[in-house]
């Protein structure tokens, strides 16, 4: 284990310091913890995220953020939110445009185009996590939009229009487990205190989908016709997502449910030196996160949390 850990905590890699700090039991306070947290935007990966940014806070375009994907402003977020990174002027400008353009007021969600059908329960569930992370919580859209998501889990479960053979006939929508791990994950960071009824019923609902499922084979959308990389694990995650983030989900919230196939795979892919490898990664980021094969601090970071959390 001190091998392992010697290696999250290599100063060349602020991001994976700061996380595993944080992990260990620093506060955030931590001299070695400020260090750390200050040098994850002006080093890689965040960085070089950052360094594609407009001043107006905006990535690609000045639109909703979405297209093209994984280079686009929303992605950016959510993958600055997983590198731990914090707010600085440069993020809260990316935040703000987020909130300014990405909102379906009608729907009281974020959309990935105009259309009530670019509404994901992905793209929901990974906004509000990035957005809380930065510190956004208590903004009007964000506690709107976690309202809705959660009504619209309640009304719809986590049926998703772009799974669907026509996506404006509600009838065809069909479930997503992936869409539920993005969903369990934008609710796991709503505060206890905060969340009412029916983002409660949301996380109840969303916790017994995934351990109603056999979540140690191949989970993909309802209407997939092929296998999926759901054993693959990756960093980071788009839309999709893998068993090492529902784990990831199901740690964050407390439940811990008959998963023992699940963690034994996990497990199965620890080398031995303690790490784990990055399997697959998504094309056309602005920053390169790490080499498929290889072993990654931030895939080893997750996989550490889930066992401890829900190993016995």
């Amino acid at each position: 284990m001190n091998q392992v850990l010697n290696w999250l905590l290599e100063p060349n890699t602020p991001s994976a310091r700061y996380l595993a700090l944080r992990r260990l039991g620093r506060a955030e306070d931590d001299d070695q913890v400020v260090v750390a947290r200050a040098a994850i935007v002006t080093s890689a990966p965040a960085g070089a995220i950052l360094d594609a940014q407009y001043p107006a806070g905006y990535w690609i375009k000045p639109d909703r953020g979405y297209s093209p994907r994984y280079k686009a402003t929303i992605w950016q977020l959510i993958f600055l939110a997983d590198l731990g990174a914090t707010r600085t002027a440069a993020i809260a400008r990316a935040c703000e445009h987020v909130l300014a353009h990405a909102l379906h007021a009608g729907c009281g969600l974020f959309s990935a185009h105009v259309h009530s059908t670019g509404i994901y329960p992905c793209l929901n569930g990974n906004l509000l996590r990035a957005l809380r992370h930065f510190g956004y919580g208590g903004h009007p859209t964000v506690r709107l939009v976690t309202e809705s998501l959660a009504r619209r889990v309640a009304a719809d479960g986590f049926t998703c229009p772009r799974n669907s053979t026509r996506a404006r006939d509600r009838a065809t929508w069909q479930p997503c487990v992936w869409g539920c791990v993005k969903v369990l994950r934008g609710l796991a960071v709503v505060p206890d205190k905060e969340r009412s009824p029916a983002v409660r019923m949301a996380v109840e609902r969303g916790t017994a989908f995934l351990l109603a499922r056999d979540l140690a084979r191949d989970q993909r959308p309802g209407l997939a016709e092929t296998g999926s990389h759901w054993l693959r694990f990756g960093f980071p995650l788009g839309y999709d997502s893998d068993l090492l983030e529902a784990l990831l989900a199901l740690a964050e919230l407390g439940v811990k449910g008959k998963l023992d196939d699940a963690v034994r795979i996990v497990r199965a892919k620890q080398d031995g030196a303690g790490r784990w490898r990055l399997e697959r990664t998504l094309p056309r980021t602005w920053a390169d996160l790490g080499t498929t094969g290889q072993p990654n601090k931030w895939v080893t970071l997750r996989a550490l949390q889930v066992l401890n959390a829900l190993t016995v």
